[in-house]
This record gives structure tokens, sequence and C-alpha cells, in this order.
């Protein structure tokens, strides 16, 4: 592909418009009186170029599958971006005064409330990771034309998570995904470590796998033509690392210190005539490229996930949760062909491997990188491209909750698998146990937490968070557990099971996962002297079956006993509690694990710490003689 020099007047337009750019940006944030226009003005060229020289968008629909991606990592620049998109026609310039006002989806970070945004960013660090997720999707399963783009400031450049990131798109050859480094030299308090080193840039980014281009980023030909070479370059991803000045073309504020994060007050009239100088055609209008009709993304329909076949076991055989995950999980595969696997490097402990045996071009493995596996699975499920399976040791989920939690910002259908929780993994000791990982995903706005107990159960959670709107995790566990439910069992959302009962009961006992089978363990003990015990595999803890623990507590005379392989704070039992907190006459008595476990067979730890079968008939004795 031959590169075709812009000619003098759309170089000069171009100019015009980012000086546009950077009025409006000035203008948005002196109504809001607050914002970020420094960090917008050097972005000004790049954002010009993107837009109305190299994407291809589609005005009527922003997020058409085959139009081009463009992820603004550095979210704090969004006057910049909101100004662009205004500038292409999708909405009224006049809207952009309307920023961070409390009625308006012009936020000061971008969010999915706007039709043209994919993710919410801003907490820095992220673009990256869910640009080359949406890279590998268009690469590997769309096959179509579109580009990804990702503008990532250099301040954030100092993120780990952004090099795992730049890692695993060199890995994959990643080119079609173009990351700009608008390399500003300051930060928010002081000048960047690397300032403007561009050779280091570019050396650190040729080491990892990048076509890596040092340009002007306020030179619209270096652009066009970087913006070209990355386009025509085969195999690997480009990295464009455009030296800028924060405060571009601001007189008496460009490059200087203490102007991050600040509308210009009283300078801002005269920063907007000095650039209303700069513009040679005062009514210049350009309009972005429209889609070409070549390789588009086809039609995909990831509606109605089912599984392939019921679940097949046998009343009493014993399956760990994890191993039925994996069984489901090629299983609903096997159903729709846009049903994928990420993993971090555990497939053969979490069971994911069984999708990548069966389907393995719909696997992709992340390694060890677990804030870049979160970020990739969200690019990857953006514009229902996908249905994502993340998997992991539930305890690792803890270094991505940032990416988590912007997950939900960013309203992604992500489902989180979390194996080997709790202390009943035995002896690999407490770094390896997931003993907070409930308590995380419970404080995701809108997710869905399914702890399912058996392999019957699991397989239908896997089914049903295929198909539920929202952040999903699903725990479970290393250790075999039986087979309790029939296989026609019935799952839903939000509803529990009664695993035992008998008129008679004086206690209620809940419990899941590992701990649902020492509280079955539990009431055969109390019978034999002569207590009876009613038990519940909630299937959810969120959310939680209240109805179903409110009749069954008050039929067990208010007394109940909740064990889980967590700790104390944010579980299962303080789910139980918050529930319960506007009732009268419950007694509850929560057993936990109360402190960091050690090394050993999981049949000492859970007795040890206090929630095995033995600590459970305790538990009961205590409760029926107060």
């Amino acid at each position: 592909m031959s590169y075709h020099k812009p000619e003098a007047k759309t170089v000069q337009d171009l100019k015009d418009v980012a000086h546009k750019l950077r009025i409006h940006s000035i203008n948005a944030t002196e109504a809001s009186k607050s914002g970020h226009p420094t960090s917008c003005s050097s972005l000004a060229e790049i954002m010009s170029v993107l837009f109305f020289q190299q994407m291809r968008l589609n005005l009527k629909h922003p997020r058409d599958p085959s139009s081009d991606r463009l992820i603004l990592s550095k979210g704090h620049a969004a006057p910049i971006l909101y100004a662009a998109w205004a500038e292409a026609g999708l909405f009224p310039v006049e809207e952009l005064k309307n920023l961070r006002k409390i009625d308006s989806d012009l936020e000061g970070h971008p969010t999915p409330r706007l039709n043209f945004i994919d993710v919410g960013t801003g907490s820095l660090g992220q673009g990256v990771a869910v640009g080359a997720g949406m890279a590998y999707v268009g690469k590997n399963f769309d096959k179509a034309d579109y580009r990804t783009y990702v503008v990532v400031g250099d301040g954030e450049s100092a993120e780990g998570s952004v090099w795992e990131s730049l890692h695993f798109a060199g890995h994959y050859g990643l080119d079609n995904l173009c990351v700009i480094f608008d390399v500003n030299r300051l930060g928010q308090s002081e000048a960047t470590s690397l300032q403007h080193k561009m050779d280091v840039y570019r050396d650190r980014l040729e080491a990892f796998g990048f076509n890596a281009l040092v340009v002007d980023g306020h030179d619209i030909e270096e652009l066009c033509k970087a913006l070209h070479c990355a386009e025509s370059t085969k195999n690997k991803p480009t990295a464009i690392i455009a030296k800028t000045l924060k405060g571009k073309d601001f007189p008496q504020i460009e490059d200087k210190d203490n102007w991050h994060g600040k509308p210009l007050g009283d300078k801002a009239a005269t920063v907007i005539k000095h650039l209303e100088g700069l513009i040679v055609s005062q009514n210049v209008k350009m309009t972005p490229k429209k889609l070409c009709k070549m390789a588009m993304a086809p039609e995909v329909d990831i509606n109605n996930v089912k599984l392939c076949s019921p679940p097949n076991y046998k009343l009493g055989d014993q399956v760990a949760t994890r191993l039925a995950y994996g069984t489901a999980l090629a299983k609903i595969g096997a159903d729709n062909d846009r049903v994928i696997a990420l993993d971090g490097d555990t497939k053969n402990s979490t069971y994911s491997d069984k999708l990548r045996n069966a389907y393995p071009e719909r696997y992709i493995e992340c390694f060890i990188a677990e804030q870049n596996l979160v970020g990739v699975a969200i690019g990857a499920a953006c514009r229902r491209r996908t249905v994502a399976f993340v998997s992991t040791f539930a305890t690792f989920f803890t270094r991505a909750f940032d990416q988590i939690r912007m997950g939900a910002i960013s309203q992604t259908n992500v489902n989180f698998v979390g194996s080997h929780c709790g202390c009943s993994i035995g002896e690999d000791g407490p770094s390896q146990m997931g003993l907070e990982d409930i308590s995380m995903f419970r404080t995701i706005p809108g997710s869905t937490i399914f702890y399912p107990s058996d392999a019957v159960s699991t397989e239908r959670a896997v089914e049903l968070a295929a198909n539920t709107k929202g952040v999903c995790f699903i725990r479970t566990s290393r250790p075999n557990t039986a087979v309790i439910y029939n296989n026609d069992e019935q799952f839903t959302v939000g509803r529990g099971k009664i695993v035992r009962q008998k008129p008679s009961d004086e206690v209620l006992l809940i419990g899941a996962g590992i701990t649902l089978y020492e509280c079955l363990s539990a009431a055969e003990q109390l019978e034999k002297e002569c207590v009876t015990a009613r038990v519940i595999d909630p299937f959810t803890v969120k959310p939680l079956d209240v109805d179903l623990i409110l009749e069954q507590g008050k039929q067990c005379g208010g007394r109940i006993v909740v064990v889980e392989d967590h700790y104390q704070q944010g579980g299962l039992g303080e789910a139980v509690l918050s529930a319960l907190a506007e009732h009268r006459n419950f007694v509850v008595k929560h057993l936990f694990v109360p402190t960091v476990p050690r090394s050993g067979p999981p049949a000492v730890l859970i007795d040890m710490f206090g929630i095995s079968a033995r600590n459970i008939v305790c538990a009961v004795n205590s409760i029926l003689k107060k």
C-alpha cells in the first residue's frame, strides 16, 4: 500500500480542526469549571488526524461492529474526545458545554452511557488491554478490516499493566492494533520519569515486538505517514510515540508545570483568541471516512447460549466443581462458536483447557498477567462479539480488582471463574487460597455470584452466566464433591435449594461448595443426638434467595448457622446477615475462616479453622441452648 502524502489544503484543514478541538476543550472545561484542557491540547493533532483522515466510522451507529475502534486510555482527556465526535457531526457542538453536568452523559471521564464509547476509562493503565482484546477478536474471530487505536498517556505508561498488555499484543502479532503514546512530558504533580527521552520509549516498545515510530505529535504530515505505516505493517502491532507539549499553543501555559486538571480561568479568553488567530479557515468542516465494504464484521448471535447436552452424572459421583466447569464450557462452546475462554496459565487446573482441546482457536492464553487477562476479556466482549469466560485461581482475581471494577463501569458482560477457593485447597497454603473473592465480587455493582456445590449445578451455573448481563463470578472448588442433584434439576439465578428437611427441623444450616457437605454431615451427626437440621444450598450468593432463607429460617425457630470457606467479611455469612437485618426473631451463628490459614490436608484445615461438621455441630448445640 503506497503512501500518498495529503494535499496541502487537507493538511491545513486538519491543523485548523486541531485548533478548533482545543477551543472546544477550553470552552467545555470553562463551562464545567473543571477538567483537563492542557491534557487535551497535547492530543489535538492526533485526534484531528485520527477522526478526519484515518478512522472509518459509522456516525449513525457509532458501535457498528465493522467500524474502527478508539480507546482513550488517558480518560481525563475526555473533552477533546467528545469534541472530535461533535466536530464529526454526531451531536451538536453546543452540547459540549454540558461537560460534567449532572444531567449530561458527557462525564468527566468516558463511560458507555455515551453511544460512541465502548469502555469506561480514567483509571490509568487499562486501555491497551481492552484494545488488545478488541484487536484479537478482529484478527482471529471476526477476520474483518476494522482497526483498533489506543491513545495512552506517557504518565500512565509507568503502570505495569500497560506492559503486560504490550507484551500480549506483540506476542500475538496484532497488526490491526495501533497504540499512540502522547508523550507530553508532564504528569499530574511533576515531570514524568522519562520526560522526552523518545529513544528509550522506542527501544522498549521494539523490545516488546512493536513497530515503533517516533514522530512530532503536532506535525500533521508525520502523523498521517505514521498511521499509514501502521496500517501497512503486517505481523506486528505499531506504536506511534508522539512527542507533544502539554498545553500546546496555550501562551504562557504550554509545557509549564501546575496546569494539570485545571480550567484556564481568566486566561481562557486570551488563549482562545490566540488559537482563533492560528486558524486559516474559520468555517473548516471535515467528515470522517465511511466504512468500506470489503471485510465487514460478520453478524453474530450470542443470545440463548445452551449446553449442547444436559449434565450426565450419577448421584453420588465424586466430581470437582472446577472439572464440571470445564465440561460445561466445552458444551456451551459446541452450541455457540462465539463462546471463548481466556486463562492465565492455569488452564489445566481450572479446566478451561477442555474448551481449548475441543476448539483451540477459541482459547486465548494470557499467561501470568491477570490484569491484562481481565482487560483483554473486557475488550473481547465489547460490541457483543463474544461470550467470554475468564478463569484463574480465585485469589489471583484480587490482583485485577481495578480492571473488574472498571469492567462494571464499562457495562461488560464478562464471566469470571475462580477455582481453588478457600482453605479446602490444602497443602498449597494461604497464598493460593481464595478467601476474599466473594467479598470482592459482591461489591461490584450489578454482579451475579454463583457458588455451585456439585457438578450438575456447576454446569447450569455456566449456562446461566453465559446469558446473564453484567459481571458474573462462578466460584469453583478443588476437592471432589458428591453429585447431589438429578441431571434434570432446574436452576435459576437468585433461587436456592433445600437439600435436606424434616417437619421437626430445629435449625437451618446454610453452606455452599464444600461447606454444604459439611452441613449435611453435621445434620446426620445431629440427628443421632435427636436434633434435626434443615440444609440450604443458596446456589447464588448474589442475588441471595432471601425469601427462601426467611421462610425456612422461621420454620426452624429462627435459628440459623451459616458456614463458609471464606473470611468473615463480605462473604455468604454477611450476605445472610444483611438479608435478615430488618427481620426480628432470628439468631445467626456464622462460621468462617477466622485468620490466615496454613498448609495442610484439606480435612485437617477445615476442622482447624472452624468450618467442619464437628464445628457446625458445636455451633448448633450452642445456639439451641440460648
